[in-house]
């Protein structure tokens, strides 16, 4: 059974920055492919970034390329989204997902393990 925890949203205002934490728990950690997602009430989850288990291949959001980057630290099990820039339109409930063998990382459906989520809220 694997674990995913997402720690580090809150409140800020526009321009501002947070970082995001996602730490799994239940399997080899460098084996899996890691993905954030957030969603907004009344709103299909939408795919943010995503990270490979070697962390050689990222992707990204068209909205926030050159404003998000994410990372993978395999020594401490856990996956990082730092979000610089923040804008009102970012605010959403963050979700880190991770999964083994996953082919298409764009896709929630491709994820098997998911966390509780994380706010995060910007003001304007």
């Amino acid at each position: 059974q694997v674990q995913v925890v997402e720690s580090g949203g809150g409140l800020v205002q526009a321009g501002n920055s947070l970082k995001l934490s996602c730490l799994v728990s239940g399997r080899t950690f460098s084996e899996l492919s890691v993905g954030w997602f957030r969603q907004t009430p009344g709103e299909d989850r939408e795919f943010v970034a995503a990270i490979s288990f070697t962390g050689g291949t990222t992707y990204y959001a068209d909205s926030v390329k050159g404003r998000f980057t994410i990372s993978r630290d395999n020594a401490k099990s856990t996956g990082y989204l730092q979000m610089d820039n923040l804008k009102p339109e970012d605010t959403a409930a963050y979700y880190c997902a991770a999964s083994p063998a996953i082919t298409t990382m764009l896709s929630p459906y491709e994820y098997d393990s998911w966390g509780p989520g994380t706010q995060v809220t910007v003001s304007s």
